[in-house]
């Protein structure tokens, strides 16, 4: 199976484009369908299935995926400490993403805002009641779609006294309701001795108490996890044994690490649970100290690849979820039956 790209919303402009883009849903509806993206015409999207161009109301074109499956948005952004230019970007890409079809978003880890030192990174975070929060309950309630907020920086129980603050998965439902929130349990204290990585999140961050159930969603049933959480095989097989059908990853993973190990972990926790795996991702240079891999990656159960939103450029891909195919998978190779019981693991301890 090709792998599909991210399409950026600030390259479908364009009345010569859009003329281009209108002829070919009138004349192909094939495996291979080949479109010009930005305005340069220079980027080519693949598609796996047909899809049908529209134009919309205020002349952009843009694509809807033409199926009866739920389609989900994995999304790719550049935040910086500027919260209101990143809630900009971000209500684009939500936009666009809705206007293609999707009915849930997911959007990155420090989808908020990536500070350039721990003072900032403190300062500007907020309660689950601030401002950014209920700026997306507003925005999904608009536009009757569910959003995943993954890396939200919520502010610790104890504030006032320590200063310190959670890692938070925040999912928002169609109406604007906050119906689940995760707070990441594995923080990345990591020092790559030669590979200019060195943070520690522990220095400013909660470890989050517990895992949360897996949220029943229009895409089907969603796990939650945040970026070094993906190490953990424990916590995917954990939330798949309570029902999950997607695992989601929002992830801020730096260049070092993403380009040794992102794609070959999220292929592996899919073809382990044997669910689909979403992982919207930053990219590029937040500021002067810290840079992100990319890559927003969809995968399937069988561990293929379904979108890629590459390491340059922001973006959305759309990805259909077709859960037949994950109980197709379970049954042609049952995994979890074969799973002996927990003892059996354990013999060794």
């Amino acid at each position: 199976m090709n792998r599909r790209s991210c399409e950026d919303p600030n390259k479908t402009r364009g009345a010569a484009l859009q003329e281009r883009l209108h002829l070919v849903s009138e004349r192909f509806c094939a495996r291979w369908v080949s479109m010009l993206l930005c305005s340069s015409l220079r980027q080519a999207v693949l598609f796996t299935k047909c899809h049908l161009w529209r134009r919309s109301q205020v002349g952009r074109s843009l694509i809807r995926m033409a199926s009866s499956h739920p389609v989900a948005a994995v999304c790719q952004m550049t935040s910086t400490p500027d919260k209101k230019a990143n809630f900009s970007a971000c209500e684009r890409l939500v936009e666009q993403a809705k206007d293609g079809g999707a009915s849930m978003v997911f959007l990155p880890e420090g989808f908020d805002y990536i500070g350039s030192n721990r003072e900032e990174t403190l300062q500007l975070s907020e309660s689950l009641q601030g401002d950014i929060i209920t700026r997306y309950t507003q925005l999904a309630r608009k536009l009757n779609v569910w959003l995943s907020l993954g890396g939200f920086h919520e502010r610790g129980h104890d504030w006032e006294n320590d200063r310190r603050i959670y890692n938070s998965h925040v999912i928002i439902n169609g109406q604007g309701e906050v119906v689940s929130v995760y707070r990441k349990g594995h923080l990345f204290d990591v020092e790559l001795t030669g590979k200019g990585v060195s943070l520690k999140e522990s220095a400013f961050t909660i470890p989050g108490p517990s895992l949360v159930p897996p949220v029943q969603t229009p895409v089907g049933k969603v796990g939650l996890g945040i970026c070094y959480d993906l190490r953990f095989p424990e916590l995917s097989l954990a939330l798949q044994r309570q029902g999950a059908e997607i695992l989601t990853y929002p992830s801020a993973f730096t260049v070092a690490t993403g380009t040794a190990h992102w794609e070959v972990l999220l292929r592996a926790r899919a073809i382990e649970s044997q669910c689909f795996v979403l992982a919207a991702a930053q990219v590029g240079a937040h500021h002067a100290k810290r840079s992100s891999y990319g890559h927003a990656l969809a995968v399937d159960p069988w561990g293929v690849v379904m979108g890629d939103c590459g390491g340059t450029d922001v973006g959305v891909a759309m990805v259909e979820i077709d859960l037949q195919r994950l109980q197709d998978t379970r049954r042609d190779m049952p995994v979890q039956q074969h799973r002996r019981e927990r003892e059996y693991y354990s013999g060794l301890d």
